[in-house]
């Protein structure tokens, strides 16, 4: 009798333990049910495709079963659609974007009535007050290649009041300087590295700003076999696209000073700069209307390119003393995070 009375002394004791355990985990008697149910042993769901042995088999299987998977996504897609529901776009870098401090929703909020100021006192404020019209300097880095110059040409053809000229070995602060006495209220000079288009230096005269923007993805009219001859001479509207940000907007007012701002709109020319994750898109189009006046088509111009801002420095461009309102970090070595725009 006493030894099987130990034996259940010692039965009792792991099993005190255990309950200790469980009150210090959980706490209150339903916690422990809880805690119990999880541990219970539960049999695995077993896929009936992968009880096949034939390979064949089993892939023609697998196959029926996305197949039926689509056509219910797609007749909840048609449904969703019916009823007027949100679309789903999947997730990108643009949906996941950081939220910045100086994004702008509305600029009529009462919150952003600095901003508002500021705009109605800033560099180009003159301009979007129709005080002055637009005249703009194109120019080139030395000896430039003859596809710089073409595209310099093709420029004009967009700008309206532009012209282009050869640098002549001139430094930057003598074009500036004898732009201003010519009455030019912009000059862009275009770089080039091993014959191509690779950056574009825009100066507002007389007080700034300048912007530094690296040139990519460049594509002519004749590349895109487009004929420049139906680029007619009226002045383009302007479309500013996604510029969320005060550094978007300060970089969208100063590229819409380089147009005339009473547009032609007997010529249907639409010129885009649309920003998505800090690349600046240019796109020239002329748009044409149906009969029944409801929709529209876009016919592409040329050229095209992408602009990728490197710097923005406050007052006339100077390398050696200018004040940098912003200026671009390599991601990479600064470890910021790839879903944080700036425009």
């Amino acid at each position: 009798m006493s030894s099987d009375s130990e034996m259940s002394d010692n039965d009792s004791k792991p099993r005190k333990k255990m309950e200790k355990r469980k009150r210090k985990r959980c706490g209150s008697d339903s916690e422990i049910d809880e805690f119990n149910n999880e541990n219970e042993v539960k049999i695995p769901r077993i896929n009936p495709i992968s009880v096949i042995k034939n390979r064949a088999m089993r892939n023609k299987a697998f196959q029926k079963v996305q197949l039926e998977r689509k056509k219910a996504q797609k007749k909840e897609r048609k449904q969703r659609q019916k009823e007027g529901g949100v679309r789903n776009t999947g997730h990108t870098l643009e949906t996941l974007r950081e939220a910045d401090e100086t994004t702008v929703v509305n600029l009529e909020d009462e919150e952003n009535e600095e901003l508002k100021l500021e705009m109605q006192m800033d560099e180009v404020s003159n301009y979007y007050s129709k005080e002055i019209e637009p005249r703009v300097l194109i120019t080139f880095s030395d000896h430039p290649h003859p596809a710089t110059r073409m595209f310099g040409r093709e420029l004009t053809r967009i700008i309206p009041n532009s012209i282009t000229r050869l640098r002549n070995r001139s430094s930057v602060k003598k074009i500036c300087s004898s732009a201003i006495r010519e009455s030019y209220t912009d000059v862009l000079v275009i770089n080039e590295n091993q014959k191509k288009v690779n950056g574009l230096l825009h100066i507002h005269l007389p007080n700034g700003p300048t912007a530094h923007y690296r040139v990519s993805n460049v594509k002519l009219t004749n590349e895109l076999k487009k004929n420049y001859k139906d680029i007619s001479k009226h002045r383009p509207e302007v479309i500013l696209n996604n510029f969320s940000t005060r550094l978007g907007y300060t970089i969208g007012r100063l590229l819409g000073a380089l147009f005339h701002y009473d547009p032609e709109f007997r010529g249907r020319r639409a010129i885009t700069f649309h920003n998505q994750r800090d690349y600046i898109f240019f796109r020239h189009h002329r748009y044409e209307f149906t009969r029944d006046g409801k929709r529209a088509k876009l016919a592409e111009l040329g050229p095209r390119f992408t602009l990728k801002l490197r710097s923005l420095q406050q007052g006339v461009f100077d390398s050696k003393c200018g004040d940098y309102e912003w200026i671009i970090t390599n991601k990479r070595h600064m470890m910021e995070s790839r879903r944080r725009f700036f425009l």
